[in-house]
């Protein structure tokens, strides 16, 4: 992996499930780690086959590898929200991460 490509400040955030005073469950999301990734939008044929799979998939979010990063969590990219969807270890290599997401509207 190049060090250059990951140019872009990403927030990995993780869902927390409490309860309140009163026992009412509060979904919350919680800041796992800031780091440097790339969020790359699907180009038209990459989106094809995506499609196949699921219509909803329109970006990859490329990061160093880490542990503990699961389809539950979610990227944040300034104001904007990234949903992963997949997570792929690039060569199985523990060296990259590529998680396919769909960007959710605020």
């Amino acid at each position: 992996m190049e060090a250059g490509k990951l140019r872009q400040r990403v927030i990995l955030q993780s869902f927390v499930a409490t309860r309140d005073a009163y026992g009412e469950p509060i979904e919350t999301w919680s800041t796992v780690v800031t780091l440097w990734g790339a969020v790359e939008p699907l180009t038209g044929r990459e989106f094809y086959q995506a499609q196949q799979v699921n219509a909803e998939i329109t970006y990859k979010v490329r990061i160093r590898y880490r542990t503990l990063t699961n389809s539950r969590m979610r990227f944040l990219l300034g104001t904007r929200i990234f949903e992963i969807l997949s997570i792929v270890n690039e060569n199985e290599r523990n060296r990259e991460l590529i998680m396919l997401c769909k960007e959710i509207p605020a």
